[in-house]
């Protein structure tokens, strides 16, 4: 039982708590910055059952390993890969919040409006959908900072899947709202998410 307050867990459980509370009070304050507060909600932060379920999930995992595996949590450069992860998708996504301004919104625009506009600069320069890569890593580098195998393997495939689905949809509408100016766009600026062009 001691094993499960050990400063490994300590740690480990801080750093994902940390990183949990200012990913979504930061996405919380931007959304606001950006949009006014009577047009953010929960649901519009991608909180959602499944992702409750998910983060609930890795935390029982972990207690289970740590308490039945101790060893498998004191692979500190697996640890550290996972916090550098953590650090490196967060600044991806808040980069492009922050860049796309209002044009950022957490739900799919299904119909044209004034603010939104085609962000092509910055780190959009690079990716097409730098936020959706930045939650990638983010949600990936989470699990790898546990140190929690199973949950590393099945963040990747879930937030994957999500935003390969995602892309796609969201890309109708782009094409439709600007036409041969997000053709050539795509053309040239790979997505952001492996496998997903």
């Amino acid at each position: 039982m001691t094993e499960i307050f050990s400063y490994t867990a300590c740690r480990q459980l801080f750093q994902m708590f940390f990183a949990v509370l200012f990913f979504h009070v930061s996405e919380y304050v931007l959304a606001v910055t950006f949009h006014g507060r009577r047009n953010v909600s929960l649901r519009s932060l991608l909180i959602s059952q499944k992702y409750l379920f998910a983060m609930l999930f890795s935390l029982m995992e972990y207690v289970t390993e740590i308490f039945f595996f101790p060893k498998l949590k004191e692979y500190w450069w697996i640890s550290n890969l996972g916090l550098l992860m953590v650090l490196v998708g967060e600044i991806v996504r808040k980069m492009a919040i922050i860049t796309a301004g209002r044009a950022f919104t957490h739900l799919i625009k299904i119909r044209h409006e004034e603010s939104h506009e085609l962000v092509t600069h910055g780190v959009f320069g690079f990716v097409r959908h730098p936020s959706y890569c930045g939650f990638l890593i983010w949600s990936v580098g989470t699990q790898i900072m546990l140190c929690n195998p199973i949950s590393t393997i099945g963040f990747t495939i879930v937030v994957w899947h999500f935003f390969a689905e995602r892309i796609v949809y969201e890309e109708y509408f782009l094409r439709q709202f600007f036409g041969s100016r997000y053709e050539e766009y795509a053309r040239r600026v790979p997505s952001g998410v492996p496998f997903v062009k």
